[in-house]
């Protein structure tokens, strides 16, 4: 998986280069987005724009940042999420969690990066 992580003001930001999120490409997308937790950034953005499919095992990883983020009080947000992958979400109540915006600059305001 292509996982790279960047910062915009005080907000880590995940981008996801690949077209699916499956089970076994997980392993350096939790550890990207558990470090990008850990360094201090006050958000975390995860950038799905490429995204087009995720699976169950997914949504369990997103649930784990989601509770390592919120654990160390930081905030998570989605961005660039496709109709389909935002349908699967919305089934699973995951945007009640980690909020879902159209594009990476929505998503930064959200946030009130400074």
């Amino acid at each position: 998986m292509h996982v790279t992580t960047e910062h915009a003001h005080d907000v880590a930001i995940l981008r996801v280069a690949d077209a699916r999120l499956l089970y076994p490409n997980l392993g350096g997308f939790t550890e990207a987005a558990l470090h990008a937790i850990e360094s201090g950034a006050r958000g975390l953005i995860i950038d799905q724009t490429p995204v087009t499919y995720i699976d169950s095992a997914t949504i369990g990883c997103f649930m784990d940042v989601y509770r390592h983020a919120a654990a160390a009080g930081r905030q998570v947000r989605l961005a660039g999420v496709q109709p389909r992958v935002q349908t699967m979400l919305s089934l699973t109540g995951t945007q009640r969690l980690m909020p879902m915006h159209d594009d990476l600059d929505s998503a930064v305001a959200a946030l009130g990066a400074q």
